[in-house]
């Protein structure tokens, strides 16, 4: 049987290993890239898997003052959807991660 020490130790390796891979894994979620479209497609925002806005594009037919509404809309349509789509794959990068770890599916690490 293993000394208390030779587990703690090997706990404190466990929890290294763990908090060094959730790093690396908000580290991939920054560099994933979503797109959320409206309007079939006159206006469109991309994000990351984490929800930062990296940029909106707006068709130039919707520059109008009269489609200033229809344009609000829109965008807010577009950001939601983007963000819907930056949660799939945010949870898709986190299953994986858990997974490599051995954890079960549906599991919850504190903070996610």
């Amino acid at each position: 049987m293993k000394s208390m020490e030779e587990m703690i130790k090997a706990a404190q390796a466990a929890a290294e290993t763990i908090q060094k891979q959730m790093s690396e894994a908000q580290n991939t979620l920054e560099k994933i890239e979503v797109e959320g479209v409206s309007g079939g497609g006159l206006v469109k925002i991309r994000c990351t898997a984490k929800g930062r806005v990296i940029g909106v594009g707006i068709d130039d037919s919707l520059m109008a003052l009269s489609e200033k509404q229809m344009l609000e809309d829109l965008v807010a349509a577009a950001f939601n959807d983007a963000r819907g789509k930056a949660d799939a794959a945010s949870n898709a990068e986190m299953e994986r991660i858990q997974g490599s770890m051995g954890l079960p599916p549906g599991f919850k690490l504190p903070g996610m």
